[in-house]
């Protein structure tokens, strides 16, 4: 059998499909994407410091989320019986509930099919892994992180926010845009798209490089 290890699934891919028990119940991924934008994000493992800080980060952040019509789906490499012990002990001791559902991948067939194993890394522990996937079940966006460094949960919303405003307005975003700032409208494909251009309110840097307001 092929080994999946190295299979990393890539921007413009379809999200690779699979069925899991997961901490609300056992799911069918491809029914839980759905007609939704979703996240998936790895953690190496349960009952670990900065995966703690992470997993709460998302869940206190479940109400932009849920604003941005966006579901949350965490993964990693533990028994179901790990994961619920986890949320358990993490909600009496912050108050803070993971109500996004754990997947529990203790064969790492999941993690093998996301590319979230990295044995330069960890032969037995899914890197940080975050998987942006659209409403037709296309990967947009990933991000990969060591073991040792935390993600930044305010790149990952700026992020969502940039794929939905990109997808909405046909734009395209500016080094460090956020919600508000100007777009960047697509370059001219012809003379008379040129001209209309140089003949528009937008702001003009040169002919392929203009910015407008949303």
């Amino acid at each position: 059998m092929e080994d999946q290890t190295y299979n990393m699934p890539r921007i413009g891919d379809m999200a690779p499909d699979f069925e899991s028990m997961t901490t609300t119940g056992k799911i069918r991924f491809s029914e839980y994407i759905k007609d939704s934008w979703t996240i998936l994000f790895s953690h190496p493992a349960d009952f670990t410091p900065v995966c703690t800080t992470e997993m709460s980060g998302f869940a206190l952040e479940k109400d932009f989320f849920a604003g941005r019509q966006t579901k949350l789906i965490g993964l990693s490499i533990d028994s179901i019986h790990a994961h619920i012990a986890w949320v358990n002990n993490v909600k009496k001791n912050t108050g803070v509930l993971f109500e996004f559902p754990i997947i529990a991948d203790i064969d790492m067939s999941v993690s093998k099919k996301y590319g979230m194993l990295q044995p330069g890394e960890s032969e037995t522990a899914a890197v940080r892994a975050v998987f942006f996937i659209d409403p037709k079940g296309k990967i947009r966006l990933i991000m990969y992180y060591p073991l040792n460094v935390g993600r930044n949960m305010d790149e990952i919303k700026r992020a969502l926010v940039a794929l939905q405003t990109a997808d909405e307005h046909k734009v395209s975003m500016p080094l460090d845009w956020r919600e508000g700032d100007q777009v960047i409208v697509s370059p001219p494909k012809t003379v008379a798209e040129m001209l209309d251009r140089e003949a528009s309110d937008y702001e003009m840097v040169d002919f392929y490089l203009a910015k407008r307001s949303l």
